[in-house]
């Protein structure tokens, strides 16, 4: 049985290509970046890596004020 997604079923987590659309970067600097220490990704797998959406938003955040 399937159960459709509602707001509440929201996934909590971007994956790299939704990154690299957000911050508007090939795909290759987002897998660069989400490799790096102080960017706030989960390595599930050898092949899988997800960025949690509030940790990405307080990053991102952080980000703009050094500037």
């Amino acid at each position: 049985m399937k159960f459709a997604k509602s707001s509440e079923q929201e996934r909590a987590v971007y994956t790299v290509p939704e990154i690299a659309s957000k911050l508007g970067v090939n795909l290759t600097r987002a897998y660069e970046l989400a490799r790096s220490a102080d960017f706030p990704a989960l390595q599930l797998s050898k092949k899988r890596i997800v960025i949690p959406k509030r940790a990405f938003d307080t990053w991102l955040n952080e980000q703009a004020l050094q500037k």
